[in-house]
Order: structure tokens, then sequence, then C-alpha cells
């Protein structure tokens, strides 16, 4: 008797026909991830390019003390970098000196001391406002905090701190409310948020036999949190607090609401001043193509993103010295 071969494909041809259809899928997958992380090297070296380029002609023109002189005048054409990026600077350390303490007492009485159900609440009131877009915060700091400092706060500090030797020249000058204090308050605040997230988790992640140890020897809650919870967690909190400082360096419509717009260097913190990012964002609009003021704003745009490189390089180092401890 004669076989008739069969016309019908197996369950081994079927196994093959699945795996080559997963592998053409895993192939397109492997593509499409590669150029989804080249494509972020490309969009980095694409700003950098750009800023760099455009900043040329400020560079060139001006040097090195374009990075030192206090001149803003666009009608003689002559620009410097000094009083934004000191502004930048102060602005970044009144918010760090109001927003750690006050962050790490968020996430040390979250993790700690509270009840579950109520640091549940918080702790969604904290992500919500780090949700907040930054024109809000603008927007409430000029109607609220800013007549607020003007009537209450600065008056009171200048009659109480103005004539402390060393420190009294920080708190002199007109009580107008706006300025580099203020923008520092509306930032701390802001930057809050970034800084508790990171603390409550390093927080969480501590052994409890550590704290129950010192607890069972007699330690009060605060000697634990002193030479406990600070000495094992510090490398990673202080990598929280870069990234909040990251955050605050190029924060832009915020500040620009309330720290006075005022190409003025001194070192008063009640006077007017301004940041990089809030001197880009007023002048930008009226700058034409071409001219020497736009490559100064893209100049200033540059040493920018170099400060917030040098920043964010430090977190990374210190919240891998934290996980690695």
């Amino acid at each position: 008797m004669m076989e008739v071969p069969s016309t019908t494909a197996g369950p081994g041809a079927a196994v093959s026909g699945r795996n080559a259809g997963g592998n053409v899928g895993d192939i397109a997958f492997g593509v499409l991830a590669r150029l989804a992380g080249w494509s972020i090297l490309l969009v980095m070296a694409g700003i950098i390019i750009v800023l760099v380029s455009g900043g040329w002609q400020a560079f060139s023109t001006f040097g090195p003390g374009f990075i030192t002189s206090k001149a803003w005048n666009p009608i003689s054409h002559n620009f410097g970098a000094a009083t934004s990026i000191f502004g930048t600077l102060i602005t970044t350390v009144v918010a760090l000196v109001f927003a750690v303490p006050f962050a790490f007492g968020v996430a040390f009485w979250l993790v700690e001391m509270a009840p579950p159900a109520l640091a549940r609440v918080i702790e969604t009131a904290v992500q919500l406002l780090a949700a907040v877009p930054s024109i809000i915060f603008g927007m409430w700091g000029f109607f609220i905090v800013v007549p607020f400092m003007a009537h209450y706060v600065e008056p009171v500090a200048t009659r109480y701190l103005g004539h402390v030797p060393g420190i009294g020249l920080l708190f002199r000058g007109a009580p107008y409310g706006t300025g580099l204090l203020t923008g520092g308050l509306i930032l701390a605040i802001m930057v809050t948020p970034f800084i508790c997230s990171v603390m409550a988790d390093v927080f969480v992640s501590i052994p409890a036999v550590l704290k129950e140890s010192a607890f069972g020897l007699g330690a009060t809650r605060w000697e634990v949190m002193r030479k406990v919870v600070l000495p094992w967690s510090r490398q990673a909190v202080m990598g929280g607090i870069m990234l909040g400082t990251g955050r605050a360096l190029g924060e832009t419509m915020a500040v620009t609401f309330v720290i006075g717009n005022s190409n003025r260097l001194g070192w008063s913190l009640f006077a007017p001043g301004n940041t990089i990012a809030s001197l880009i964002a007023l002048e930008f609009p009226e700058s034409s193509a071409g001219s020497l003021k736009l490559s100064a704003l893209l100049a200033l745009g540059a040493i920018l993103m170099v400060i917030s490189f040098i920043t964010l390089a430090c977190s990374r180092m210190f919240l891998q010295r934290g996980i690695k401890n």
C-alpha cells in the first residue's frame, strides 16, 4: 500500500513559526529600545550645541570677564553674568536653609511618629505639592507672601537684626517684599517635597534592629535620630538635598514673580535681584535674532547647565555612596 504524503504542518512547524514571530518582535523591540536610549543623548547634545554655539559670540566678545562682570546694559551692548549667577546661588542657598530642616522634620515624623492612616494622607499631600505648577507658586507668592514679607517680616528683621555685626548687612534695605529672601522662600516650598520624599525613603530602609537596639538601651527619640538615623543615612540624605538643589537652580516662573527682577548685586536679602532663569525668561522675547543680547542669554543658559550638571553629578555620587553603605 502506497503512503500518501501529509499536506498539513505538524506541531514542530507551528512552534517554529511562533519562534520566528517572537524573534522578529524581539529584534524590533531591541531596536526601538536602543533608539530611545540613544535619542536621549542626541537631545542632550543638541541642547548643548545650541547653547554653546549661540552663546559663543558673547563668550568671544567679553572673554572670561563675561562671568565676572555685573553689567547688563542692552543700550551699550555690555553684558555680564555675575549678578544673575549671584542671585541664582543666593536664592538656592536660602531655599536649602529653610527646606532641609523642614523636609527632615516632615520625613522623620511620617516614618517614625505619625499614625499610619494620617501618614498616608500627609504623604499624598506632599506628592500633590510636588505636582503643583511653578507658576501657581509664583502667583501665590506674589499675592500672599510678598505683602506679608513687606508688612511684617522685613521691618521686624531690619529692626532686630539689621544692626547685628556681621549678619546685619543681610537684613538692611527698604521692605519691598520682593527680593532674594522672598525668592528663596518660594523655592524652599517648591523643593521641600522632593527632599522630603528622598529622606522618607531612606529612613524607611534603615534596618529596624538598629533603632530597636538603641531604644532598648534607653536612648530617647532625639538620640536615636541624632546617633543612629542621621549617621546611617547621611550620604543618601545629601543626595536628596543635591536633587533639591538642582530643582532650585533652574526654577524660572515662580522666582520671576517675586524676586523683583533688578540687575543689582548686593548682600541685602531684601533687595530686588534676578536669577539666570528669570533673566532669560524676561529678556528673551525682546532679543532680536543674531544680536549680542541674544547670544549673552544663550551663554547664561550654558552656564546654568554647567552648574546644574555639577550639582546632579554630586547628587548621584552621594546617592551611590548611600546605597553602598
